[in-house]
């Protein structure tokens, strides 16, 4: 029954590329259309059970069939499967019972994406708690783990993240002497810059116990300590004002739920001139619902948001939104670099944890490069403020032009 079922299920899935499937019992299925522009690729399923499971939930079951290495990939081809599967599903041709699993996960988001402080610091823990080496073994030397900005094919992953800081610098519109605030400042390099750079008085706000060690060992050695300040603090916890806010990479951890309160925080502790840059994975689609293999293995609690709801949450906040830049292919581009690097090192990782542990990065790694290539995954850069006259009425001031007096600020005619 669950070959059958599967087979109807793949029978309707596969309209563009190929796949060629063993069974465990020995037969062998191929679906889909061949072709000389379309990936094809070969998979055995080695046991009823997962037959079974990818049947009933393949979204969840086929990463943890890899991981457990019941199912096996023919060269072991990970990304062509993974792009065989987000073309088929992006172009609409899931199951019914995939789309309801689907429908079920966002009604239920509410309760999934509850993140009060204490399940947000666990659900941190789940992922940034892991050991340090385990990260410096696939970032770039300041250990940025969000969207790196490559301005040309060539740029190595150091240079692209350097460029992604300097333009959110950019858009952050600093002065020396000036307050900011990082929600969700990592390892501290974005804190780090800034303050070294650009003159700024940083405080960098952590859920994760691992990343507050490094960075303030970070800012110890680097003589930063009397400019930068890291504390293991919940963003709603935060008190004061700050002339600048910037958050990178932490959005997707706010959780639906939470939009209006992330936002009212926001425009809570940004001074009346101040300006916000978020930087955070988007979609292009409406609002949603998480993987459930991401949800389970990765980033519990994890959502990524639509331009439309977070809009609307600004919007409801009383920001004022002054910017929005979309980057496409820059974190798929990010991926492949950390993908790379991660299996040059794929031994030291398995020697950190295990070759299941490794199997499970490859997914995770492989399945959000994928993701932002074929599945509707993008980043947005939001730059926000509380009044109108704050931010240049031009984006000359990105390319590094002197903007001019009479456009800093807008005309009172």
């Amino acid at each position: 029954m669950w070959q059958r079922l599967l087979s109807l299920y793949l029978g309707r899935l596969i309209r563009v590329g190929s796949l060629s499937l063993t069974f465990p019992d020995g037969s062998s299925q191929r679906f889909g259309p061949e072709g000389p522009q379309s990936p094809a690729v070969s998979v055995a399923i080695h046991d009823s059970a997962t037959l079974r499971a990818l049947a009933l939930n393949p979204h969840l079951a086929l990463g943890e069939a890899y991981m457990d290495q019941t199912l096996t990939i023919e060269n072991d081809d990970l990304h062509g499967l993974l792009e065989l599967a987000m073309r088929n599903i992006a172009a609409g041709h899931d199951s019914w019972l995939s789309r309801a699993q689907e429908r079920f996960r966002d009604l239920t988001r509410g309760i999934s994406q509850r993140n009060h402080a204490r399940r947000s610091k666990r659900n941190v823990a789940h992922h940034y708690d892991l050991s340090a080496e385990l990260y410096d073994l696939f970032l770039d030397t300041d250990r940025q783990y969000s969207c790196a900005y490559f301005r040309t094919p060539q740029d190595t992953l150091d240079q692209a993240q350097t460029q992604k800081k300097a333009h959110i610098a950019r858009k952050l519109l600093l002065k020396p002497g000036m307050s900011v605030l990082d929600i969700g400042c990592g390892w501290g390099g974005m804190a780090l810059t800034l303050a070294q750079e650009h003159g700024a008085n940083v405080l960098g706000v952590t859920l994760s116990e691992e990343q507050l060690k490094i960075a303030r060992a970070r800012a110890q050695a680097a003589g930063l300590q009397d400019r930068v300040r890291f504390e293991l603090m919940d963003y709603r916890a935060v008190q004061g004002q700050f002339d600048r806010i910037v958050s990178v990479g932490m959005f997707e951890h706010v959780g639906a739920p939470n939009f209006q309160t992330y936002f009212n925080t926001v425009n809570r502790l940004l001074a009346a001139d101040g300006v916000a840059l978020i930087h955070t994975i988007g979609r292009f689609t409406p609002p949603g619902s998480t993987n459930p293999w991401i949800t389970k293995y990765i980033f519990p609690g994890g959502y990524i948001p639509a331009l439309s709801e977070t809009a609307a949450a600004i919007e409801r906040s009383g920001l004022i939104t002054t910017d929005v830049e979309i980057w496409r292919l820059h974190y798929a581009e990010t991926l492949h670099h950390w993908y790379t690097r991660f299996m040059a090192q794929r031994d030291a990782a398995a020697a950190l944890y295990d070759e299941r542990f490794v199997r499970l990065w490859k997914f995770y790694l492989a399945a959000s490069e994928q993701t932002f290539r074929f599945a509707g995954q993008n980043v947005f850069q939001i730059q926000l403020a509380r009044d109108v006259k704050t931010v240049p009425q031009t984006r000359d001031y990105l390319l590094g032009a002197r903007t001019p007096d009479h456009l800093l600020v807008s005309s009172t005619r």
